[in-house]
């Protein structure tokens, strides 16, 4: 992010922080969507951050961290929102027609196994794999944007690697009937 807008914003500059907040809005949408699940709930976290960003603009000390402080504030306002409402909602998608001669109904199971799987984690373990796998970033950064040490995010990674994997697993499984 330009720290020159950033610094402006920070001043009181109401043009430079729509510009930060048009540059920024979609991507913090897309991480608040892909932890929350949840396409309302993710709007309602995103406009918390922006406007949390906009309270807080001016106590920033190092506008070069600017992304990393507002994913933070992002993810506490997600946190908000998770907690706020812990009832799972269902995500309806349209899926474009199948025009093409391979089935793709194997695809869509996997796909849909893999977003069951990823709702049944808890929200901290859902920042880390979207931080980390989604945003690519790096463990140190994913730390510093959480503001935990990097073992911690180490470990959240890979308990939620594991839940993930039992959650598919445990899904894969035949249902078995009452024996009686």
């Amino acid at each position: 992010m330009d720290a020159g807008l950033v610094t402006r914003a920070q001043h009181g500059d109401e043009e430079a922080f729509a510009s930060l907040a048009v540059a920024i809005g979609d991507r913090l949408h897309a991480v608040a969507q892909r932890i929350l699940r949840d396409v309302d709930l993710a709007e309602d976290a995103t406009q918390q951050a922006l406007l949390s960003i906009w309270r807080d603009l001016p106590q920033l000390r190092d506008p070069e961290k600017f992304d990393a402080w507002s994913y933070r504030l992002l993810l506490r306002a997600c946190y908000a929102e998770g907690r706020r409402t812990r009832h799972w909602t269902p995500t309806l998608r349209v899926l474009p027609s199948a025009g093409a001669a391979s089935d793709s109904s194997g695809v869509i199971v996997d796909r849909d196994q893999l977003e069951r799987g990823f709702r049944r984690l808890s929200i901290d373990h859902r920042a880390v794999v979207v931080l980390h796998h989604y945003l690519d970033m790096p463990i140190d950064q994913v730390a510093e944007t959480l503001g935990i040490p990097p073992g911690t995010v180490r470990s959240r990674l890979h308990y939620a690697m594991q839940g993930l994997r039992a959650a598919l697993e445990a899904d894969a499984r035949p249902a078995t009937e009452g024996v009686g």
